[in-house]
Parts: structure tokens; sequence; C-alpha cells
């Protein structure tokens, strides 16, 4: 059974490119670690930011992980939102989710 891959997603494609733009770097350095399909668990989309507050329910998204140089970015998205990249301190990942929330890893 082969890999699926990763990079035909247009999701992560989008959250690549957005990675190459700000880094200055081609797209072809960029390695996808990881694509996960998630309910998050507020409109927070596992990112919340100071002060903010947010819907509470369930949002259906994506998380992406991806790599260059041997650092890791991670990209989240929901609703009718587009990825992006996640620099909270209080970055909700997949695995901090109960399983019921959590759905087929590489998507």
């Amino acid at each position: 059974m082969s890999q699926p891959d990763l990079t035909a997603s247009p999701i992560v494609q989008q959250a690549m490119a957005d990675l190459a733009e700000r880094l200055g770097v081609d797209p072809a350095a960029i390695i996808v670690v990881r694509v996960e399909e998630v309910d998050w668990p507020d409109g927070s989309l596992g990112c919340p930011q100071p002060g903010m507050l947010y819907t509470q329910a369930l949002v259906n998204g994506s998380f992406i992980q991806l790599e260059v140089e041997g650092r890791t970015y991670n990209y989240h998205s929901g609703g009718a939102r587009p990825p992006f990249l996640c620099t909270s301190k209080n970055e909700v990942l997949p695995e901090d989710l109960p399983d019921s929330l959590r759905g087929d890893p590489n998507i």
C-alpha cells in the first residue's frame, strides 16, 4: 500500500506557499511532516491568542506540520479560514485533543 501524497491537498499547498514566502525559500525545500483532520474544540482553531474570545463550538479543520532545515512550523485551519501559521504559546496540537476529535491522520 503506497503512502498518500500529502502535498497534493490544496490546503497543504496553501500552507507551503505561505511558508515559502515567509522564509524566502523554494517550496521544494519544504517537507510535509504530517497532515491531520481535526475538530477544534473552539473558534481559536487550536491557536488561541491573548485577550481574544472564541466561539465555543466544534470547528472542523486541519493541522499541517511542515519542516524547513530541521525547524518545524505548525499550520492550523478550520471553517472558512485558510491555513495559518500558529505562533501561540498556548497552541493545541492534535495529540492534545481527545481521540473523538481527531480524524484520519494524513488526509
